[in-house]
């Protein structure tokens, strides 16, 4: 399964890593230099939750990134969901 939020729509971004090398001045050396960048990957904070609906008087079990749980705290889980088109 895709590692991506059921309501933020959040998932797994390609960013770079800087490679230095060399010695700081302070420590004697010549200065630190960028001399290459590495790809790395950054996932979101995904967690599979089941939230109970009371409107609906049942569970929902969604992926979630903690943002969208503390979305679903602050206006509730009906209308989060609602909104998002998952029920």
């Amino acid at each position: 399964m895709a590692r991506v939020c059921s309501i933020r729509g959040s998932k797994v971004r390609v960013g770079r890593r800087i490679h230095r090398s060399g010695l700081a001045k302070k420590k004697g050396g010549i200065g630190r230099h960028v001399t290459k960048t590495v790809k790395r990957t950054v996932a979101p904070n995904l967690q599979t939750k089941r939230i109970y609906v009371p409107e609906l008087d049942r569970y929902v079990k969604v992926k979630l990134t903690a943002k969208a749980i503390k979305t679903i705290n602050k206006n509730g889980a009906y209308v989060t969901l609602k909104k998002a088109g998952i029920i």
